[in-house]
Order: structure tokens, then C-alpha cells, then sequence
């Protein structure tokens, strides 16, 4: 492996970023920090039509939260910048001049109609048309013209595109360390546009260019660049420079059917595709996000980097640390992975059970305070402790443990009919007194004097612990009846039996 590992990360900001570009991104940070490399994020924003607002603010905040931020990109000089492409417009042409001079590419000036005509024309025999080797002799282009010639269309202020000369007839051998050796026939290939009539070079180009000024040696990038890695090949031999390696991620696929997943998908199944919620600024439609939907972005790493890839052992849960000692290119699947909610649910109940306590509370107390409860940390802390094993969110902590923060004030009719007899008021009203002695209110010591005094008395344990935790609870649910009035405290535990009393 090069001494300095340099990888790159290079979205259009023509939206929000769907979550197989979080993956793309995610296995790029992965192979950068294992190797102690760089993540270098790059704004490929050249194409200014389909430029949207805060796509790339949207891009960057993402990055952030999912615990993979970029090394060096934009506001983060490394030396390599600027790390937009629409603010390195002006250094693609010389390079396009260059394959010119070297005769690895040439002058076009045929026009739109012109080319429309010549693709009817092949359609009505059947056929395609594709500008490569075979008609390019017999197309309006600088290959057919002499040099002053073609000198003159251009200072006459003719459009042209610079279009590269794809080699007539060679077998390229082209290696993907996802996918081992592949063999391209260029004479099946056409002879891409590198430079357009407006000015501004394709993404081709731009690419190539920038992925060598900034000394990229890996790209790691989705599968639907497979099709363009002869062309970046030939295009990193004809200008004389060290190609980097090449690694081509599977498609994510569909929870059901074929093709890749979409937003659609999501919305229809009810799942998000983007890692934080986005407003359309043009609809203004609303899409939904795994951050406001209350994932943990531990969770969501975990699921994504399980689709494509996997250590080959048994082990699922993963903190990004050990993502990274184990994440090998070698053993991402060549073949797509298919996007499973449910198993995004697990990762995420996986991950929260074993969060810290603390590190839960922040986003429970949002909660409270939206219901006006005005609680302390400490307090929080210890409720989550006892509901957390039941919860696969956090908006889950309140439908577990609500009770710890209001009293019921109405009971589970079936649970109530079941617990609570004639003799139960008698039998809560002498527990209240046991209770109120307790002096060290501890789950263990109210356990001890409870269970004790149900043996001395010789009642049947149903009898005082099933009321019991109806008076705290409104129903037969939540964690140990002890954890919870010794939570709640003594007075509260007293008046929410004296109150059931009265109710029931």
C-alpha cells in the first residue's frame, strides 16, 4: 500500500444525500483510517442546473453526525483545495489541450442537429450510432481538417467539444479490488466528450484531473461508475500519470423486488433514505430522516456497513472503532445488498441497550421537557437504567417509564378486576404502614421488610404485589415493583396507594 493513503469522497449537491452515499462514504473514512490515511470530501457541483440550496451544508451535517467527518474538503484546507469543482473551473482546459497535443483527443465541431440526423439515420437501418473510431474519419472534426483550418473555426467563435480518441482495437486489462480483473474491448467504446461547448469540462475530465492534483489513491465509489472505468483508465495513460486503484461497491438494493432502493421505497414501507430529515426549498416537501426518526447514528453506521460487507464472523454489533480494525475492501460483496428495515430496527434496540445511561439522557429529557416535565439529570439517569432494556428508541423510554414522572390516574380495567378484591383496600392500607417505617428507602430493604411481612402475615405474594404495582404503575407493566417506588421515593410510593385506594 502507498506510504500516504488518500481517499476522496465526491457527491453532486443536487439534494440530500441518500443513505448508499453515506455508505460510499462511510467505506471510504473506513479504508482511510485503517490505513492511516486521509478522507478528503470534494464538491462536484459543476453541473450548476441541477445545483440545489443547502445540499451541501446537508452533506457536511450528515458526515458530522454519523461520526465520519472529512479530513480535509471544504473549510478544511489541506493544501489540495480549493475542494469545489465550480472553484477550479479554471484549471480543466489546459489539461484537455494537452491530450490535444499528445493526440489523445481532438476538436469537434459537429452540431446537435447534425448528430440527431446521423442517429436517425442509423435507427431506420436498425443500428446505433456511437462516435467512436469507426466514422469518426468522416465526422466535422479537427481529425479531418488541417491545423490552420481547424485554428480558424475556432477563432471564428464556432462551438466545439474536446472529444478523447478511444483506441481502436485493444484488449484492457482493468483491475477492481472488489472485483478482481476485468477486460474491456475499446473498440466497443465511443469517444467521450471530455470538454463541452459551454466551457466546462464533463465529470469525466473534472474527475480524472482532481483526483490526481489531490494525489487520491484509492477511489472508492458505487457501481454505477463500472462503465466509465476504461475510459478513466486510458485517460490516467494518456496523460503519463500513476493510476490509483479502483474499488466498485454493490448496488443497494430493495427490501422487496427488484432494482435499487428508493426514497419511494421508503416512503411506502415507512422507513427514511436520508440520513437526516430534508426540506425540498423548491416543494417544500418534507423527507424523512434517520436522526429526527431517532436512530442512533452508532446504529446506523453499523447497518450500513453490514450492507455490502461483513467480517466473516459471527460478530453484528460494532462500535465505528472496530469498523475499522476489521474493515477489509476484499471482503465487500461483488453482488448487491438488500436494504432490510427490520434488521435496521435490531441494530438500533442493539445499540441502545447498550448505550450509557448517560449518553441517553440529553435526548429523554427533549421529551419531558415537550410533555413540561422539569426533571434532573441524576433522576432521568436512573429511569432510564430500569426501562432501557424494553426500548428500541428513545421516544420508547416514555412509553416504558411514563409512571416515573405522573401518577396513573386511571387503572387498567382487566389488570384492576384481577388484583384488586374486597379485602385489598385492608391489605394496601397495612402494606402503606410497613412502607412508612422503612427508613433506608432502598429497593433492597423495602424488598426485604415487604416479602417479610407477607410471610409473617401469610398472605400470597399475588395478593399484595400484584395492587401494588397497579397503584404505581395503572397497569401489570414496567420494570421491578421495588426499583420503582424506591425511584419515585417514599411519599409518592404512599400516595399513589392511598389514591388507589380511594379509586378502586
Amino acid at each position: 500500500m502507498h506510504q500516504n493513503v488518500r481517499v476522496r469522497f465526491a457527491p453532486s449537491p443536487t439534494g440530500p444525500l441518500h443513505i448508499g452515499g453515506v455508505r460510499t462514504a462511510l467505506y471510504n473514512y473506513l479504508f482511510a483510517k485503517k490505513n492511516n490515511g486521509t478522507f478528503v470530501l470534494r464538491i462536484e457541483d459543476t453541473d450548476q442546473n441541477r445545483y440545489v440550496e443547502g445540499a451541501e451544508n446537508y452533506i457536511v451535517e450528515a458526515l458530522n453526525w454519523c461520526g465520519i467527518p472529512y479530513d480535509e474538503g471544504p473549510g478544511k484546507e489541506g493544501g489540495f483545495g480549493p475542494y469545489r469543482q465550480s472553484e477550479r473551473k479554471d484549471k480543466y482546459f489546459a489539461f484537455a489541450e494537452k491530450l490535444i497535443a499528445s493526440g489523445d483527443a481532438y476538436y469537434a465541431f459537429d452540431t446537435a442537429e447534425a448528430l440527431d440526423a446521423h442517429r436517425k439515420d442509423h435507427e431506420e437501418q436498425g443500428k446505433t450510432f456511437i462516435y467512436n473510431w469507426h466514422n469518426r474519419e468522416q465526422l466535422d472534426n479537427s481529425l479531418n481538417l488541417s491545423p490552420e483550418e481547424t485554428q480558424k473555426r475556432i477563432e471564428a467563435g464556432e462551438d466545439y467539444v474536446i472529444r478523447f480518441k478511444s483506441p481502436q482495437s485493444e484488449i484492457l486489462e482493468l483491475e477492481d479490488l472488489i472485483r478482481g480483473s476485468v477486460e474491456v474491448d475499446t473498440s466497443l467504446l465511443d469517444d467521450k466528450v471530455l470538454f463541452k461547448a459551454d466551457g466546462m469540462p464533463t465529470y469525466h475530465l473534472a474527475n480524472i484531473v482532481d483526483d490526481h492534483l489531490m494525489e487520491i489513491t484509492h477511489v472508492i465509489r458505487g457501481e454505477e461508475w463500472l462503465p466509465s472505468l476504461a475510459l478513466h483508465v486510458m485517460l490516467y495513460r494518456a496523460f503519463g500519470w500513476e493510476t490509483p486503484q479502483f474499488a466498485h461497491l454493490p448496488l443497494i438494493m430493495k427490501p422487496v423486488g427488484k432494482g435499487k432502493l428508493s426514497k419511494r421505497d421508503g416512503d411506502k414501507m415507512g422507513f427514511p433514505v436520508f440520513p437526516l430529515e430534508w426540506k425540498d426549498p423548491k416543494s417544500g416537501d418534507l423527507s424523512a430522516g434517520y436522526r429526527e426518526d431517532g436512530y442512533l447514528p452508532e446504529a446506523v453506521v453499523n447497518m450500513l456497513a453490514f450492507l455490502g460487507w461483513n467480517p466473516g464472523t459471527e460478530k453484528e454489533i460494532y462500535a465505528l472503532e472496530e469498523l475499522i480494525q476489521d474493515f477489509e475492501l476484499s471482503r465487500v460483496h461483488k453482488s448487491g445488498a438488500k436494504f432490510d428495515p427490520e434488521k435496521t430496527k435490531w441494530f438500533q434496540q442493539q445499540h441502545l441497550h447498550n448505550a450509557t445511561d448517560e449518553s441517553l439522557v440529553s435526548g429523554f429529557q427533549a421529551i419531558l421537557k415537550e410533555k413540561r416535565f422539569d426533571v434532573d439529570d441524576a433522576y432521568v439517569k436512573q429511569v432510564i437504567h430500569l426501562v432501557k432494556e424494553r426500548a428500541v428508541f428513545i421516544a420508547d423510554l416514555w412509553e416504558q417509564g411514563n409512571f416515573f414522572f405522573e401518577r396513573p390516574t386511571s387503572y387498567d380495567e382487566k389488570a384492576a378486576k384481577k388484583a384488586w378484591k374486597e379485602d385489598t383496600g385492608t391489605i394496601m392500607t397495612s402494606l402503606s404502614k410497613i412502607i412508612s417505617e422503612t427508613e433506608d428507602f432502598t429497593a433492597q430493604n423495602l424488598s426485604a421488610n415487604v416479602k417479610g411481612w407477607i410471610q409473617n402475615e401469610g398472605l400470597g405474594f399475588g395478593k399484595v404485589m400484584q395492587p401494588l404495582r397497579l397503584s404505581l404503575v395503572g397497569s401489570m407493566s414496567g420494570p421491578d415493583v421495588f426499583d420503582i417506588a424506591a425511584t419515585i421515593g417514599k411519599a409518592k410510593t404512599l400516595e399513589r396507594i392511598r389514591f388507589a385506594i380511594e379509586t378502586l
